[in-house]
């Protein structure tokens, strides 16, 4: 097993006094790695749109099902998780290990609450590698260039983005992130997407008010984005069919999925 964790040289204490995203996600997702300001903060989130519970299950199922199709189906090695958030019951490695042991994934993100389950929960198989590097999706050269010592960027790579592109507020700028990350990975790699919308089609008009809250009692701030801002991150690759839908309907079994206002997407660069 390989395994290497490369935290910043100064990761912060984590602040029990404000609510954290990566803490409210997983109280929303049944955890137990919250605080009370976290749970009070989640409650009052899902008074305003009472779906969230569902959305955050529904993302992380299509995790699952992403990864499965990928590695089951498309053969693909390498995983680059940005924005992770706090480990849970079926990580990205878990899932591309159980279907290709020597499937190499590194991990992204950088809150110290993440880091410091990361140090103990995200260890992959012997013949694999499962790495977590300490940086900010703002700064995709200093992902790229740490992720390099465990995947080799010259293969194809899946670049995991769920739930993270709504934190980089401004749309240029996300545009910008991810043309850098797809840009410096080979034909044949793949963008997975998950984004929050407000867009009435999937049942989104609560998104804005309960991000306004959010905005106001927690960190970091969000935004949600229309199905035309979502698709454009796409431009210039490929989508996996369904293509853009509600990421509880992508590849899920017929008649089965609740529509949850949170687009989901995999596309494939040429």
């Amino acid at each position: 097993m390989s395994e290497s964790h490369t935290p910043s040289s100064g990761s912060a204490r984590p602040d029990t006094g404000v609510a954290h995203n990566a803490r409210v996600w997983n109280y929303w997702i049944g955890g137990k790695d919250n605080y009370e300001v976290d749970q009070r903060v989640g409650d009052h989130v899902a008074s305003i749109i009472p779906v969230i519970r569902d959305i955050a299950r529904a993302d992380r199922e299509f995790l699952g099902r992403a990864v499965t199709y990928l590695a089951g189906e498309r053969g693909v090695r390498q995983f680059l998780d940005i924005g992770t958030g706090l480990p849970t019951a079926d990580n990205t490695h878990q899932i591309a290990q159980r279907i290709a042991p020597d499937s190499r994934i590194v991990y992204v993100d950088n809150d110290p609450i993440v880091l410091a389950h990361a140090r103990t929960l995200l260890t992959g198989t012997r013949d694999g590698a499962t790495d977590y590097i300490d940086a900010d999706v703002h700064d995709p050269d200093a992902i790229l260039e740490r992720a390099a010592g465990t995947l080799d960027l010259a293969r194809p790579v899946a670049v995991m983005m769920l739930g993270i592109l709504n934190f980089v507020l401004d749309t240029g700028k996300a545009r910008s992130i991810v043309r850098r990350v797809m840009g410096a990975v080979p034909s044949g790699s793949f963008l997975v997407l998950t984004h929050p919308t407000f867009d009435p089609e999937v049942g989104g008009e609560d998104q804005v008010p309960a991000m306004k809250f959010w905005n106001e009692n927690a960190t970091p701030p969000i935004t949600a984005r229309g199905a035309a801002d979502i698709a454009a991150f796409l431009e210039g690759l490929e989508p996996v069919e369904p293509g853009l839908v509600s990421c509880s309907q992508w590849h899920a079994a017929s008649g089965s999925a609740v529509v949850v206002p949170q687009y989901g997407a995999v596309a494939v660069k040429p």
